[in-house]
């Protein structure tokens, strides 16, 4: 039997972990600066609690983004839980680390992106670049695809 090292899972489970030190963080202290992040992640993930009717308006992935307003902030070992303002109507979510497809800081560029085959699940990370700066309406939730800061 041919044994090898699995980098592809072993980056995974740094970055989610880099996730997860930045979020507690936040959670204890609030964002410094200029610091945001748009988290997109698989609203069809078994361990994903969102309202219903956000996944059914969203299936398959949603994008979320922690700014101006957001409140119970709570990280665990297995994901984050967070209460987000939609159109004036705060809803929980929970959001298990595995669930998660991108997690970007445009204000300092920074972007990681958790791709997965059909074939073989658990590629390396790929850094995500040219990020740039949307504004989300204060006091509200936005939504948004990343796919139009692509060139």
């Amino acid at each position: 039997m041919t044994r090898a090292i699995d980098y592809g899972n072993l980056m995974h489970k740094a970055m989610r972990g880099l996730i997860q030190e930045v979020l507690a963080s936040v959670a204890k202290d609030g964002l410094p600066g200029q610091h945001h992040f748009f988290i997109t992640f698989d609203t069809m993930h078994p361990d994903v609690e969102i309202a219903d009717w956000l996944s059914d308006r969203y299936p398959g992935e949603m994008t979320i983004v922690l700014q101006h307003w957001f409140d119970n902030l709570e990280v665990t070992d297995e994901g984050f839980a967070v209460t987000l303002n939609f159109g004036d109507n705060p809803e929980p979510l929970f959001i298990p680390y595995d669930a998660i497809k991108t997690f970007v800081d445009p204000s300092v560029e920074f972007g990681l992106r958790f791709e997965t085959q059909p074939e073989k699940a658990e590629e390396e990370d790929a850094p995500m670049t040219e990020m740039a700066e949307p504004k989300p309406a204060r006091g509200a939730a936005e939504v948004v695809s990343l796919d139009k800061f692509r060139k």
